[in-house]
């Protein structure tokens, strides 16, 4: 299996814990995890794109949305069934419906979660 690249926005509260709990359950570090808001030159897209949105590259293709999460989720052994039903269109346009119904409401999750964050963590 090849690895699969994950650009992710690290200024974001919501997406650093998502990262970190995909970290943790990457036990074969298959995924290769980019900070879009460090320096990075490695960005396939603009930098608003690329926050604006999960990315990833999956056997050389760039996925965004929740083709990106079901890359990631592929690569992970106990998420990858739902990786696998998340190639079906049907079942991919019902979760990118919600995923964009998610990111309008990002703005006020982002504010909670950096109201519930510990001090020292906040960005």
């Amino acid at each position: 299996m090849e690895q699969i690249t994950v650009w992710f926005d690290g200024g974001c509260p919501l997406c650093r814990r998502e990262i970190a709990m995909m970290r943790r359950l990457d036990r074969r570090n298959a995924i290769n995890f980019i900070d879009v808001t460090g320096d990075t030159n490695d960005c396939p897209a603009s930098r608003a794109d690329m926050l604006a949105q999960l990315h990833a590259r999956e056997d050389g293709q760039m996925l965004t949305g929740v083709a990106a999460f079901a890359a990631m989720w592929r690569a992970i052994p106990a998420l990858r069934p739902l990786g696998l039903v998340a190639r079906s269109q049907y079942v991919l346009g019902v979760l990118e419906k919600l995923y964009l119904l998610f990111l309008l409401a990002r703005p006020k999750l982002q504010q909670l979660a950096r109201w519930l964050e510990p001090r020292g963590a906040r960005k």
